[in-house]
């Protein structure tokens, strides 16, 4: 990506907000794993959607303009060099670089960012701070942004905080040409660590083995990392839907379940495959595996824009349910939450479970990215697993971007011979 595509993002993003506000976004900061040891720093994925810079202790600061955006105001706050700092923990970004990759002229360091801010709101021209606020649980710790919101309300308790994370949203769930290519590099760097997965896959072969063959191949071909945990599974450990032991041992009549992605250039993909360790799917396997191959190929033959967001999973449990009880598996629609335990679509792009805009009621259009996710486990056979792809919207219906993958059991038994 140049820095057209974050300095469009930008000033669309300002161009939502109202003259008299601010908008500020923090890159973060690791947390710590132990002692003096931290976690691998993971940059805000909102922060990098705008300045696509990856630096921790970095913020952005931008002034709503109501209008177009074009004429908004906005500095980018790093660290300084420290030639002692980065002796032990790696190079900082510099200023030419910083400004090089996000577009944006005015760069200064991060301890300048709070005379910055009070000379804003000091100046009393500015009414309203806009902050991406969100937290999964009230247990997590106080990031940033609400440290930040404290200090604001104490010193300027005239200033209205207000939540930006809806704006981004909005404009992180269309993707722009770059993105869907990104997704595409994404899929194809993906293909080829669960084809190397594939490969090795035998009875007696080990998650963690699986797991090393996919990151070592993820890193020769590129990619810095997965796009988050893999989960790879077999045998009972597949009725985990987020396993991440990974000390399993793959038994003759197992089935391996891998729920992975890879990353490029910001953009990451989400994909789950299943294959008999032995290569060859057993009668019950295949009964099974058959109802959500033919889920998936309805899926994509219908989707297309227009369609209510909550539609694609509501189709998606109704057409399994169907299938499931054609094998009679399922006696009635009261059944199928026994077999089906988890939502068959979520969107993707910047995260793996992209931060979107996006209601049920929301209608489907050209750009959007999301998973096609059909999910059975049966629990009395000992079978679980899922197939998912990724779904581009298209302008008259959509396209699987994971469609190289192999899908079917006839691809799959031919491939693992």
């Amino acid at each position: 990506m140049d820095n057209t595509f974050y300095t469009e993002n930008r000033k669309s993003l300002y161009a939502r907000l109202e003259e008299d506000a601010l908008a500020i976004v923090f890159s973060g900061w690791p947390p710590r794993r132990t002692n003096d040891e931290y976690y691998p720093f993971h940059a805000s994925r909102n922060f990098v959607y705008l300045t696509g810079i990856s630096q921790r202790d970095a913020v952005l600061l931008g002034f709503g303009t109501g209008n177009s955006g074009s004429d908004a105001e906005e500095t980018l706050f790093v660290p300084p060099p420290d030639l002692m700092w980065e002796r032990w923990n790696g190079v900082r970004i510099k200023a030419d670089e910083a400004s090089e990759i996000s577009g944006i002229k005015d760069i200064q360091f991060d301890a300048d960012f709070e005379k910055a801010l009070d000379r804003a709101l000091g100046s009393h021209k500015y009414n309203a701070v806009y902050l991406p606020l969100f937290k999964h649980t009230a247990k997590e710790p106080d990031g940033p942004e609400y440290l930040l919101v404290r200090y604001i309300k104490d010193r300027y308790p005239h200033v209205a905080i207000k939540n930006l994370l809806p704006h981004i949203k909005a404009l992180r769930l269309i993707k722009k040409p770059c993105e869907v290519e990104a997704m595409r590099k994404a899929q194809e760097i993906a293909r080829e660590g669960i084809l190397a997965m594939m490969r090795i896959t035998k009875p007696g072969v080990a998650e963690l083995a699986l797991r090393a063959e996919y990151l070592y191949t993820l890193m020769k071909n590129g990619a810095a990392g997965p796009s988050c945990s893999p989960i790879i599974s077999v045998g009972k450990n597949n009725f985990c839907i987020h396993y991440d032991d990974h000390m399993g041992i793959a038994g003759d009549g197992d089935m391996i379940l891998i729920d992975v992605g890879a990353p490029y250039n910001n953009l990451v993909t989400d994909v789950s495959r299943t294959w008999p360790a032995n290569g060859r799917f057993n009668e019950n396997q295949r009964l099974l595996y058959q109802c959500a191959y033919e889920t998936s190929k309805h899926m994509f033959s219908i989707i297309k824009p227009g369609m209510p967001m909550a539609d694609v999973d509501a189709t998606i449990r109704r057409y399994n349910f169907e299938l499931l009880r054609d094998i009679g598996l399922c006696k009635s629609w009261d059944d199928i939450g026994k077999y089906m335990w988890h939502g068959g679509a979520h969107h993707v792009g910047f995260d793996v479970h992209d931060v979107v805009g996006i209601s049920p009621e929301t209608p489907i259009a050209p750009g959007m990215v999301f998973c096609v996710d059909i999910g059975i486990y049966v629990e009395d056979w000992g079978i679980g697993f899922r197939l998912e792809d990724n779904c581009l919207i298209t302008e008259s219906g959509c396209e699987n971007l994971s469609k190289d993958i192999p899908r079917s059991i006839e691809d799959i038994e031919a491939f693992m011979k």
